[in-house]
């Protein structure tokens, strides 16, 4: 019998060293800091960078330009605001240096974010051939990359991605990190042939959103459906604030059942989701913060194929999502705060606590 112990002692020995080593793989994990990773990317994409290149991709922290948003092609941006976009292109760098920019991305996404960014980008090159471009107007790899301010863990920063339908900004104030406006946008919504049929970047966003609209009763959808014509766009745009006229419309979250607020929890998460972990968290501490006080409208078709909008609208928040233009095959999708756009609550808290 002591014999047959000794084996079973052993593999309880090995087990618990085995069940400890897995938990502080985890504790490691849970550690990461986003801040640290974000600016190790950015350093290492400046070290790599000629001075010329250099001039083009950073900015002093206050410069204005770090609160440019817009989402449209540089030609639109050309014409109607007689700018262009600042910034140094993925096209404009070595092979080695579109690594270094492409972890920058990744710094500031989650897996899925990084995964829906980059194949926005790569819908570019669809574009290209379906309205027989030269490249000027579509091209993968005219994403800008910007960065203001010196990188540092727990110094004060920013940097912005931005191209066709993708603007992302991180602002990173005294460790801590925020990552909106972060817009997403997809044409075609839906790939309809060639190689990639069947891709839909930013399918979830929409699907979920119409699961929550489904499982509305009759009464519930008069209060929650704001029209039978779709808006046109999301209302916010590229404005430099996130507002709407006039107070919130829509169904309100506290009239909802427990199930129908989980549904409307997912569709949170979805955007949540976009973002690595300490991120992340900074937008399920709003979501927390709402409880209730949320508000789910929508306009336009119910069923899948037409023209629709729809939005959840909080006081520190705002998410808007469309498919409307080029047949319902098109969307515009935004995570937008009321005063953390471009980390305003952070930079004010900031300067307060400086001040004093």
């Amino acid at each position: 019998m002591f014999r047959n112990c000794c084996p079973i002692a052993s593999m309880l020995g090995r087990l618990t060293l085995i069940a400890a080593f897995v938990a502080l793989l985890t504790s490691a994990y849970h550690r990461v800091n986003s801040p640290a990773v974000m600016s190790d990317a950015a350093v290492a994409l400046l070290n790599s960078l000629t001075s010329e290149q250099k001039a083009k991709a950073t900015f002093d922290f206050k410069d204005s330009e770090r609160e440019f948003f817009h989402f449209v092609p540089d030609n639109n941006i050309m014409q109607t605001l007689k700018r262009g976009r600042k910034g140094l292109t993925l096209g404009e760098m070595t092979s080695s240096q579109k690594h270094l920019a492409h972890a920058l991305l990744n710094a500031g996404l989650s897996q899925s974010g990084y995964v829906k960014a980059t194949s926005i980008m790569s819908l570019e090159e669809i574009l290209r051939i379906q309205e027989k471009d030269d490249g000027s107007r579509r091209n993968p790899e005219k994403y800008y990359f910007s960065l203001f301010g010196s990188p540092s863990a727990t110094g004060t920063w920013s940097y912005r991605v931005e191209g066709h339908h993708l603007s992302l900004h991180f602002t990173v104030v005294n460790g801590k990190v925020v990552a909106t406006p972060l817009f997403m946008g997809t044409n075609p919504a839906l790939v309809k042939d060639g190689p990639r049929a069947g891709l839909r970047v930013l399918g979830k966003e929409e699907d979920l959103a119409r699961t929550l609209l489904m499982g509305l009763t009759a009464d519930q959808k008069k209060t929650a459906i704001l029209s039978k014509d779709a808006l046109k766009d999301i209302v916010t745009m590229a404005n430099r604030r996130a507002a709407i006229e006039g107070k919130p419309s829509g169904l309100h979250a506290s009239k909802m059942t427990a199930k129908q607020r989980q549904m409307l929890q997912d569709v949170l998460e979805e955007y949540v989701g976009n973002l690595p972990e300490q991120a992340a968290q900074a937008r399920l501490d709003l979501i927390k913060k709402a409880g209730q006080d949320l508000y789910f409208a929508w306009t336009g078709v119910e069923e899948k194929g037409g023209p629709h909008y729809y939005r959840v609208q909080a006081k520190a928040f705002l998410v808007e999502f469309d498919n409307t233009q080029n047949g319902a095959n098109h969307v515009h999708s935004v995570w937008r705060e009321m005063d953390g756009d471009f980390g305003e609550d952070l930079l004010k808290a900031h300067y307060q606590a400086s001040h004093k």
